[in-house]
């Protein structure tokens, strides 16, 4: 019986942050979204405060991969062990574990170490993979870094809101639901669901796996592209987005998530409709457009909360009137 080798690697920072603060941020997997470049989403499967089993959805070189990991923490220790149940092809399996080891009374290591093989252990797939798993690391290690060294004001710097939409049908709720997930889905392919947008293309490279690209004019008369990867659940009625590219320097954001939900309402005669916002300002892009004073986290929330509510707005107004226009026409 062949047994295909086993691939190492381990990737290693320096951090000016406790050992705790790191742990807590590679432990907290439901808000890697947010935090860590390559992960777009994260569902939480099972939990019982030790083991852990997660849904993850990961970029890699420009494909989105998923998975299923069980994860093994280790609060003492600051450690988290990993180990993948499904892997996406060319994979056949893949683990590791994540080592924080304190180095002073404000600095740590961090290491992830990461192992894998590959089906016949072909070449072109080993370097595929060990490509993937490199930029990824280094992408995770960056951010992590950057998080942990900012632990005191952390919390000035992330942000999370919802706003919402009730769209009412007498007599249930069901088909209204499938309207509005479906505008959603596609945008009704129309650029003006974002206000402002010049272009929106959506490219779904796979059943429920999507990329949009949008055009808008920037602040300074620019044209300013972001790039969205977005995953869409429908039997659940729910859509998840990352931004993963934004051609705008020295943005607001250093990252955006968030989700599209279609819920029942209380009566069960309409629907809520939900979007949900979490983001991590950028520093350097505060202290560009509000200054270095201590009240400018606080003005750069605000502008950004409006920013994204008012494009959030618009969407949801536009999924109502496409609901409402689809059952007065029965269609």
């Amino acid at each position: 019986m062949y047994l295909a080798p086993v691939h190492r690697t381990a990737h290693h920072a320096t951090v000016d942050a406790p050992a705790g603060v790191l742990y807590g941020l590679i432990a907290d997997a439901l808000r890697w979204p947010v935090f860590l470049p390559p992960t777009v989403h994260v569902e939480q499967l099972e939990f019982d405060g030790r083991q852990e089993r997660l849904r993850m959805w990961v970029t890699a070189n420009g494909e989105i991969k998923s998975w299923i990991t069980r994860r093994t923490l280790d609060p003492v220790g600051h450690r988290v062990d990993f180990r993948q149940e499904l892997v996406p092809a060319p994979v056949t399996s893949m683990g590791g574990r994540w080592v924080v080891e304190q180095r002073g009374p404000e600095r740590s290591l961090v290491t992830l170490h990461n192992d894998f093989t590959v089906a016949d252990n072909a070449r072109a797939d080993v370097d595929w993979v060990k490509r993937a798993t490199a930029d990824n690391s280094r992408a995770a290690l960056g951010n992590l870094k950057q998080l942990a060294e900012r632990w005191r004001r952390l919390d000035d710097l992330v942000l999370s809101f919802e706003d919402s939409v009730h769209i009412d049908r007498p007599g249930g709720s069901g088909e209204l639901g499938e309207h509005v997930y479906a505008f959603l889905y596609r945008f009704g392919d129309r650029a003006d669901a974002v206000p402002g947008a010049t272009r929106m293309d959506i490219a779904e490279h796979r059943p429920g796996i999507q990329f949009m690209t949008v055009d808008v004019p920037g602040a300074d008369g620019t044209l300013r592209t972001t790039e969205s990867a977005r995953i869409g659940f429908p039997h659940a009625e729910r859509i998840v987005y990352k931004e993963i590219r934004d051609s705008e320097r020295l943005a607001l954001l250093a990252a955006h998530t968030g989700e599209w939900s279609v819920e029942p309402d209380a009566s069960g005669a309409g629907v809520i409709v939900v979007a949900r916002h979490h983001a991590v300002l950028d520093e350097d892009g505060v202290r560009e457009r509000f200054g270095g004073g201590a009240q400018a986290p606080r003005a750069a929330r605000e502008a950004l909360r409006t920013r994204l509510a008012r494009e959030s707005a618009a969407t949801l107004r536009l999924a109502k009137e496409h609901a409402e226009r689809a059952l007065a026409y029965g269609s």
